[in-house]
Parts: C-alpha cells; structure tokens; sequence
C-alpha cells in the first residue's frame, strides 16, 4: 500500500488485514520500489498523486524491474477522464479504483486480481513445463542427429568404390540421398575376367528403415565376398559365373518375401555387360528404364518395366539385352532423377533426362554425374526431395581386358 498519506494508509491497511491479506506500507514511490524490490508484491495499491514520484512514474518504474511473477497494480485515484484511464493502462496499471475507497469494491477488484494472478502462474509453469520438455526434446534431437551423422558415413561407405576402370571399359557410380540417410544403393562387382555386373537398387521409403534394407542389400551384393554374392554362382570346379538377371531378381524377391519379413520393397536394375563383346543382359524390376547414351548423342531406353522386388509372390521377370558400341554408355537412374518436380510442375521424365544427358554427351565419368546432379538441383529450383543415385558405364572398344 502506497499513499504520501499516513491516513489513507492506515484505513486502507486495516480494510485489508480484517480480509487476510499481509500489508506492507510505504510513504512514498521511493520507498515502496526498494520494498518491491526485496518482496516481490503479488498486489501494489498506489496513490495516483503523491508529493515526489507520482503514482504514475511509480507504476512505471515497478514494471521495468525484474520479477519472476507478474504483479497486480491498481491505482487509487479521483481521476475519472478517459485520458487519464488510458495514461494509466499505457504506463502499467491492471486496474483503478476512485477515492475514497469503498471496502467492497476493493475486495471485489483484489479478488478479480488474484484470479488473473492464478492464471499467469498456471500459463507460466506451462511454460516453464513446455520449455523442460523442449530441451528434453532438443537434447534428443541432438543425440539422434549426431546418429544419422554417423549412419550416412556408413551408408556411404557401402558404395566402397566410386571408379572403377576396366581398361577398355570404365564405371563411375552417384549416391546422393536427399536426407542423412536414404533408400538407393548402387554398385558393381566382378562376374569374371571379361564380365562385371552393375545394379542399383530404390527401396520403398526414406530414413532408417530403408538405409538398413539398403545395408543389408548390399551384402547380398557384395564385390568382396563372391560366396555371398547371390548373383553369382559356383560350378563343380569352384569357378563362379553370373546368374542370369531375371532369376536374380526372382531369387531377390522370393528372399525378400519368404526371410526378410518385412514390409519395405525395392526397384532393382541390374545388368551383366561383357567388357569385351560390349553386350548387356538386363532386368528391370519397376526400376526407371535404362538409357544407351550412343557414340553420337543420341539416347535410347529400353526395357519392359516390370514388377519391384519383395511386392508380390506371383511377379515374373524377364532378362533382355543391348549392345554396346565403341563410345557408347550405359545410364542406369533412380526414379529421383526422373520424377523430379520442374518449376512449371511437369515432371523431368524420359524427355527431360534425354535432354540432359545429351547436352552432357561431352563429358565422361564422374565429371558428367556431378554436372547431372547440380543440373538437376538448378532445375528443380530447391532441394531435392528424394534420393538420386546412377551408374553410369562407359564403353571405349572391344579390345582384350587385362583384369
């Protein structure tokens, strides 16, 4: 209770003990923010005119201090004109009351005060909860991120080689998910002394499930351990050779189907070249279609589409075949180069990606896939939303492979 009048402050003080409030009086505007500074007041009654600081300047000055709750200021005045009302809202007054003060009236506003009080106090320790529970949730947030950090070097890892050259052949692969981590893998191995397999693969999805299927894929695919390789097969001499690609993908599916229990499915290309003959053996198992980039720029698909792997036990594949020439080039593209969003909002297609990679013809290897790769973010016009990966295989003459 704030009043340069010891009078009004003894009435207004006794008004307030009989109704069980604890009062603190203070002569002037002064003394009372040293005592709000040391007690942190629920409720301030101010005088509105006082000799010194008024009741104006002190309301003012009580709410630039530093509180941890809000507090209830009423100004007691004989003022009644709307400026004078609206001055005091302006400075920080929650309420008026006029003098002299009815003992009703007061405790009608103090109770309406403690009300709004309440209020606060309940919005600010939900605030004080939801802020816990934000750090909590940025703390795991963090340790996740630092996770996906790791699981996007491991995953990159699988794709151990990039290059390859062959000598009169070389391969050149791109990986490149759209988030830490994501659902494409593409590679290639060894088949024999003059045949190298070339595969890449989309799972349905995107995130944690479906880099751990591409993980596991990639086992089944390995280049390092032939005996695990599914694609190759071992004769009675311990020789391996390719399984043909169809039964591939038909053993592909009935693995994914029958051991993997899982509801994730996959497209897969793979294609068994000879390095010397330059000829293709291909299945394409709802996979974009392949593209033979010719000597001479023009672009050719081919292929019959077909089922993804892991979909439906009834799926049936077929195995069929190109050539290629001297200068000729294999592209085999994920579904996140062709599928992308132009500005116009057509999709790149067939159309789009033959464009492209004819006005990339002069280019070879991993020079040509990056200069893909940021064609095809310049023309998207913002990030893109799904993995992007290819192999890209380059055929230079028929000429005998030292291995």
């Amino acid at each position: 209770m704030v009043d340069d009048s010891r009078m009004q402050r003894r009435i207004l003080s006794a008004q307030l003990s009989r109704s069980g409030y604890e009062v603190l009086e203070a002569g002037s505007g002064e003394e009372a923010l040293e005592i709000c500074a040391q007690t942190e007041p629920d409720f301030v009654l101010s005088d509105w005119l006082m000799d010194g600081m008024t009741g104006l300047e002190f309301c003012r000055r009580f709410r630039q201090m530093s509180r941890e709750s809000y507090g209830y200021f009423i100004l007691l005045t004989s003022k009644s004109e709307k400026n004078d009302v609206a001055e005091g809202l302006q400075n920080g007054a929650d309420d008026f009351l006029a003098k002299p003060v009815n003992g009703d009236e007061l405790r009608a506003r103090l109770t309406a005060g403690a009300r709004i009080l309440t209020m606060e106090r309940a919005m600010q320790e939900k605030n004080r909860l939801l802020t816990s529970a934000l750090g909590e949730l940025r703390t795991l947030y963090d340790s996740i991120d630092r996770d996906l950090v790791e699981a996007r070097k491991l995953q990159q890892s699988l794709v151990k080689e990039r290059f390859r050259s062959f000598g009169n052949a070389q391969v050149s692969l791109m990986l490149r998910p759209s988030g830490h981590v994501g659902g494409d893998l593409v590679g290639f191995f060894r088949i024999s002394s003059r045949r190298v397999g070339l595969y890449g693969i989309d799972v349905s999805g995107h995130g944690i499930t479906s880099a751990l299927m591409t993980a596991r894929l990639a086992g089944y695919l390995s280049g390092s351990s032939p005996e695990q390789n599914i694609a190759l097969v071992q004769n009675e001499l311990g020789f391996f050779d390719g399984r043909d690609p169809a039964e591939l993908a038909r053993y592909l599916n009935a693995l994914v189907l029958d051991e993997m229990q899982t509801e994730s499915y996959f497209t897969l290309i793979y294609a068994d070249v000879d390095l010397i003959a330059g000829t293709v053996a291909l299945v394409q198992a709802g996979h974009p279609h392949p593209a033979v980039l010719r000597a001479d720029g023009k672009v050719e698909f081919f292929g019959n589409g077909g089922m993804p792997v892991g979909l439906l036990a009834a799926a049936t594949y077929e195995t069929v075949t190109t050539r290629l020439f001297p200068g000729d080039r294999l592209f085999l593209g994920s579904d996140g180069i062709t599928e992308i969003v132009l500005p116009d909002g057509r999709q790149l297609a067939e159309e789009g990606l033959t464009e492209m990679l004819a006005a990339l013809n002069g280019m070879r290897g991993q020079a040509l896939l990056d200069a893909l790769y940021w064609e095809l973010q310049r023309l998207s016009g913002e990030a893109l939303v799904d993995d992007v990966s290819a192999v890209l295989f380059e055929f230079d003459g028929a000429k005998e492979n030292d291995g």
